[in-house]
């Protein structure tokens, strides 16, 4: 971070129930082995593996579907309500949480825990828009529903983990890469106000520019900034390992870039990093690429 090295906690969340195909569950072991506490050791940082939120009696079966509408829906909130309360003590002992994932369905457990004890704004950097509720979505997949939940919208059980509702609101988000959003996301955005950077604005402003808007954005009137990176948020050539890939994303560089700015700011509190799916990777270049974006969040050339 800008003023100090702050030790860091690295929780993985080996999760795909929230996810439309199996895979990304493997993403916290492909980070891991992508030498992602050796490179931020080399950085200056103090970093704790706290391993891997407790997966006990969560049903992994990714086939047996027990509603149509959010599909293992008990099973998630079950993993993102131990989640929640790790995220929370990392931040409470002064250090910062940064999730590995895992679907992106972990994230409501993420943002409920780091808003426990403060407000905090948000930067979503991502192909979708996760805005999606039991209502709208087209697919069932809670990794759709957990920008929304983190707002007060959706299933109750949702909204609700990890004590008050919302955990952040709609004028602190900003969401970077955006180009594929559905109806329901879409009119949720014009109904609440929120800013989203699609990769072309990236491309017409500059990345800095960007990063810049979005900072005021989750910083104004906050305590800190989480940001919820998803690695489909990049160019599918950068990051192939990906469930849900859109092609015209941010390039690997330009990412870089952003974390850069972002790290640079001190604002950012905590962090998760997901939907590595090593199922569909290439020679491992997508939990490479989610080490090289953290490592320049926290400052490494």
């Amino acid at each position: 971070m800008k003023s100090t090295h702050r030790p860091i906690d690295v929780i993985g969340v080996p999760l795909d129930l929230g996810a439309g195909c199996k895979g990304c569950r493997m993403g916290p072991d492909a980070v891991r082995c992508a030498e992602l506490t050796a490179r931020l050791r080399q950085a200056g940082y103090e970093v704790k593996d706290l391993g891997n939120a407790p997966a006990d009696g969560v049903d992994m079966d990714t086939s047996a579907i027990d509603s149509e509408k959010a599909k293992h829906l008990l099973d998630i909130v079950r993993i993102n309500r131990r989640l929640s309360r790790m995220v929370a003590a990392s931040a409470a002992n002064g250090r910062f949480p940064l999730a590995i994932g895992g679907d992106h369905s972990l994230a409501v457990g993420t943002i409920a825990g780091s808003a426990r004890h403060r407000r905090i704004g948000v930067i979503w950097f991502d192909a979708h828009g996760d805005l999606n509720t039991i209502q709208t979505t087209p697919s069932g997949n809670v990794h759709g529903m957990s920008l929304a939940a983190a707002l007060g919208y959706g299933h109750p059980s949702l909204t609700r983990l990890g004590g008050r509702q919302p955990k952040i609101r709609p004028e602190h988000v900003a969401l970077i890469g955006t180009r594929s959003l559905d109806a329901g996301e879409e009119d949720l955005i014009r109904r609440l106000g929120i800013r989203y950077f699609s990769s072309r604005d990236v491309k017409r402003l500059g990345i800095e520019e960007v990063i810049r808007c979005a900072l005021e954005l989750a910083s104004n009137g906050t305590e800190g900034v989480h940001l919820s990176l998803d690695m489909d948020g990049l160019d599918p050539s950068d990051a192939p390992g990906v469930g849900t890939p859109v092609s015209g994303g941010i390039r690997l560089q330009d990412a870089k870039q952003a974390m850069a700015v972002l790290g640079e700011s001190g604002t950012v509190v905590s962090a998760d990093i997901v939907e590595v799916n090593p199922a569909l990777d290439l020679r491992s270049r997508t939990a490479t690429a989610a080490v090289e974006l953290i490592c320049a969040l926290f400052g490494q050339k």
